[in-house]
Order: structure tokens, then sequence, then C-alpha cells
């Protein structure tokens, strides 16, 4: 059971759980409670839409590593499952067993909602996550951006699934009240925004870990093509403008004391030590270091809409 959960990467699921859940109730609930307006997807059908996002990540997971266990056994051989533990022959099945079930949900919300056009939204992604598998992520910076994009979309699929429904009940009494629901979309935007940011450049430092087996097996990734030193200062230019954007989002728009405190400590210092980190890493043990820090920022970013729930809630008051 444990190895099952290993190849499916049963953290990572637990932050997107996590993740979707607080957008759903840190963000859009309080900001609806402006209005005296209630959520309209049921929970019961909220779970199935986390969860067709889950088992939809797990297939991706699954057949990442089914069509990587020959680089996997030079970049990280002690983790390697598929074809070891888990013959490869089951490692597909899983992958047709939990994307099914993912896509059969995501139709039956998409139907529920009365969008059954988004339904091509679960089967598209189930596709790109093959074909980054088996294309994409042997080529030059593709790879990076499809993953950020897609987990950017998780905080963007709650969002996609409720504001429908809000439109539908609520929709005249937006009109005469000539408000809309722009805050919210601000507010689940940013997530996403700094969620495909964060992503991308833990990708690009997975890539420098990961640089004698893929250039073993002749892929394109950023590190062989222009080079590890000239990689390393593409990602030391994302971070920088991931602390200044930070600052910028606070100054401009934010500007309470939490909030401050919560940045400083938990996402502008982490950042600089990863900076640091990441200027100083020679070893593949450092660069991995600097892909774990990487992930604990990411995780705080997510965390921040339980600071964003208070602050919502005392500008009710």
């Amino acid at each position: 059971m444990m190895n099952f959960l290993r190849l499916i990467r049963y953290k990572n699921l637990l932050i997107i759980i996590l993740t979707q859940y607080l957008m759903r109730w840190s963000i859009i609930k309080p900001i609806l409670n402006v209005y005296d307006f209630d959520l309209q997807f049921s929970e019961i059908n909220f779970l199935f839409l986390v969860m067709s996002t889950v088992f939809i990540t797990a297939a991706g997971y699954v057949i990442n590593d089914y069509f990587d266990t020959k680089t996997d056994l030079v970049n990280r051989p002690q983790t390697v499952l598929v074809g070891k533990i888990i013959n490869r022959r089951s490692a597909i099945l899983i992958h047709g067993i939990l994307s099914s079930l993912g896509i059969l949900m995501g139709i039956y919300v998409s139907f529920y909602i009365g969008f059954p056009i988004l339904s091509l939204v679960f089967i598209l992604i189930t596709g790109i996550l093959w074909f980054y598998s088996t294309t994409y992520k042997r080529q030059f910076l593709i790879g990076n951006l499809i993953v950020a994009f897609l987990t950017g979309l998780v905080p963007l699929i709650v969002l996609l699934f409720e504001i429908p429904l809000l439109n539908k009940t609520y929709g005249y009494v937006l009109i005469q009240m000539r408000a809309n629901f722009n805050l919210i979309i601000v507010w689940v935007l940013s997530f996403a925004f700094y969620a495909f940011l964060l992503t991308l450049i833990r990708e690009i430092i997975k890539d420098i870990e990961d640089y004698e087996g893929d250039n073993e097996y002749g892929r394109q990734t950023m590190p062989i093509v222009l080079g590890v030193l000239n990689t390393k200062v593409i990602v030391v230019s994302f971070i920088l403008f991931a602390i200044f954007s930070l600052l910028y989002a606070y100054f401009r728009f934010l500007t309470d004391f939490i909030t401050l405190i919560y940045f400083i400590v938990f996402l502008i210092i982490p950042l600089i030590l990863l900076l640091y980190k990441l200027i100083i890493a020679e070893t593949k043990n450092e660069y991995h270091s600097a892909s774990r820090l990487s992930k604990l920022i990411m995780l705080a970013g997510i965390l921040y809409a339980l600071v964003a729930n208070f602050i919502i809630n005392q500008n009710l008051l």
C-alpha cells in the first residue's frame, strides 16, 4: 500500500486537496458573505470535482514514472518503483483506472453545473499529461511550462465551476447592485499566478538536479541546451521577480500588518534563502535541497489563504 501511495505522490495530492478547499472556504466563501450570497456548488459535488483533479493528477504521476524509468534509474535510483517493485503492466492499469475515474467525475460535475463543454478540460488535461510524459518533458522549456500551467490550474478549477452557478443564481441581483465577482476572480488568479511561477522555478531547479540522466538519454532540458550557469541565471531572475512582485502586491493592494509579517517570514526570507542556496549549489544534493525548499515556499503561499480569510472577514466587521 505504501508503494502505491509513493507512486501516486500522495503528499502532492494532499496539497491539491488543501489548495482547492482553501480557495473555496478561505477566499470565495468570505467574499460572498459581503453580498449575503451562498456557495452554489454542493459539498458532495465539490468533493467530486476535487477527487477528479486528484485522480487525473495521480494518473499523470504514474504514467510519468512509467516512461521515465530509465532516466530515473540514473537520476534517483532509490525512488524508482515502476519496473522494480510495481511491474509495468500494473502501472498502465493503474493509470487507466485513475484517468477514467477522474474524467468520469469531471464529466459529471460539468453536466451538473449545466456546462457540459467543461468536460473537455478533464479530457484535455489527461491527454496533455500523457504527451508530457512521452514527449514534452524532453523538449526545451515546454515541459516546465506545462507542469507550471497545470499547477496554476488547480485553484482556477474551483473558480471555473463555482462562478457559472453563482451567475445563474445571483446574476439579476448583481445587475441591480451594479456588482460583480471580480474580487473573487482577482484573489484566485493571484494564487494561480504564484503557483505557476513557483512551480516553474522548482521544475527548472529539478532539471539542473537531473542533468546527468537527462543528458545521457538525449533530453533537451534548459540546463542541457543553455548550460547550468545560464539556467541558474534565469532561475535567479524568476526568484527575484517573485520577491519584487510580492512586495508590489503588498504595497499596492494589501498593506495590512499581518500580511507584511507573513510575507517576510514565510515567503520573502525563504525566497532569499532559495536564491542563496541556488547560487552556491554545485552538487546534486544541493540542488535537491533547493528543490525541496521551493516546495515548502509553495506550501506557504497556499497557506496564505488562511491569512486572506482573516483579512476579508475583518473587513466585513
